[in-house]
C-alpha cells in the first residue's frame, strides 16, 4: 500500500506540474494585457501601466516569467490578483468550500438518484417502467448542462418563484438569520444548482447501475442463494445490489473531474460564489495568475478524487488487493 501511494503520489504531482505548465503557456500566448484589463480608469497614463508590467515582471520574457512562477510555486505561492488586488490564494480560499459544497451536493443527487433508478429497472427489465425511465435517462443526459440549467431557473426560479435564482444566500437577511435560518437560506439557494448538476450524472449512473444489476443477477451465486430459499429482496439488495457496485465506484472516480468543469457552466448561470464562476471572471479580466492558480487546484482535487476512487475500488474488491 505505501508503494502504491508513492507511485501515485509522483503521478499525481506529474500531472499537476503539466496542467500548470499548459495553462501558463497558453494564457500568455493569448492577446490582452493583465494590467490594463485589471486598471479601473481609461485616463491612467502609459508610464505608470509600464511601470507595473515591470514591477510584475510582465515585461520579460515567457520562458523567464515561467521559471520564476514555477519557483514561487514551489514555495506554495499562487502569485498575484490583478483585479482583487491580493494573492491568489487567499481570494481562491474564499470560495473553494462554494464549490465542494455544490460538487458535494450534485455527487448525492447523481449517485444517491440514480442508483435508485438503475435498481427500479433492474427489478423490472423489459417492463414499460424500464422503458419509460430508459428514455427520461437518455433524455436528461443528452442535455447541455446550462441549457438544463437555464430550464430549471424559469421553471422553479422565476415562474413558480420557489427557489432563488443567483447566489449562495441572501445577502440581505442573511447575516442576521438564526444558525437554523442560515442553514436552511443555504439549502434552498444550492437546491437548483445541484440539482442541475446531479441530474445529468445521475441519467448516466442509473445506465451504469441497471447494466451492472443485471449482470450480476445472472451469476451464479445469485442464483445460489435463491435456491437456499432466500427472500427475492435479500437476494437483490444483499448479493445483488452490493456487488453491482464495483462499476459505480469506477465511475465516481471518471465523475469528479465532469463535476468539476460542470460546475463552472453552472456556477455562471447561477451566480454562484465558487471557484469556477471565479475563474471565468478572471478570464476575461486576463488575471493570468488567478487562471492558473485556480487551474492547478482543480487540478489537484481531481487528482485526490480519482486516487479515493481508487482506495475505494480496493476496499470493496479484495481481488485488486491480492492482484497488486
Amino acid at each position: 500500500m505505501v508503494r502504491y501511494l508513492a507511485v501515485r503520489s509522483v503521478q499525481a504531482a506529474a500531472i499537476v506540474f503539466l496542467v500548470a505548465t499548459l495553462t501558463f503557456v497558453l494564457l500568455h500566448l493569448a492577446p490582452g494585457d493583465p494590467v490594463i484589463a485589471s486598471t479601473e480608469s481609461t485616463l491612467v497614463r502609459r508610464e505608470v501601466i509600464e511601470q507595473q508590467r515591470r514591477n510584475f515582471g510582465l515585461d520579460r520574457p515567457i520562458h523567464v516569467q515561467y521559471l520564476r512562477y514555477l519557483r514561487n510555486l514551489s514555495r506554495g505561492d499562487l502569485g498575484y490578483s490583478f483585479r482583487e488586488r491580493r494573492s491568489v490564494w487567499h481570494a481562491v480560499r474564499e470560495r473553494i468550500p462554494n464549490t465542494l459544497l455544490l460538487a458535494t451536493a450534485a455527487l448525492l443527487v447523481m449517485f444517491g438518484l440514480g442508483m435508485l433508478i438503475g435498481a427500479v429497472q433492474a427489478a423490472v427489465p423489459r417492463s414499460r417502467a424500464d422503458d419509460a425511465l430508459s428514455i427520461l435517462t437518455l433524455a436528461v443526459y443528452s442535455m447541455p448542462v446550462f441549457w438544463l440549467g437555464l430550464m430549471l431557473m424559469l421553471v422553479f426560479g422565476l415562474g413558480l418563484g420557489w427557489f432563488p435564482v443567483g447566489g449562495a444566500v441572501d445577502q440581505v437577511l442573511y447575516p442576521h438569520m438564526s444558525l437554523l435560518g442560515k442553514v436552511g437560506d443555504r439549502a434552498v439557494h444550492l437546491f437548483l444548482p445541484a440539482l442541475t448538476l446531479g441530474l445529468v450524472g445521475a441519467a448516466v449512473t442509473a445506465r451504469y447501475q441497471r447494466a451492472a444489476m443485471l449482470d450480476v443477477i445472472r451469476q451464479d451465486f445469485v442464483r445460489t442463494a435463491r435456491a437456499k430459499g432466500l427472500s427475492e429482496r435479500t437476494v437483490f439488495l444483499k448479493h445483488a445490489l452490493r456487488n453491482a457496485l464495483l462499476p459505480i465506484v469506477t465511475l465516481f472516480g471518471l465523475t469528479f473531474p465532469l463535476l468539476l468543469s460542470g460546475a463552472v457552466l453552472i456556477e455562471s448561470v447561477f451566480a454562484w460564489p465558487g471557484m469556477g464562476k471565479f475563474a471565468v471572471d478572471a478570464l476575461h479580466g486576463r488575471d493570468y495568475n488567478v487562471v492558473t492558480g485556480t487551474a492547478i487546484i482543480a487540478a489537484a482535487m481531481v487528482v485526490l478524487g480519482n486516487l479515493l476512487a481508487d482506495l475505494l475500488y480496493r476496499v470493496v474488491d479484495p481481488r485488486t488487493r491480492e492482484s497488486s
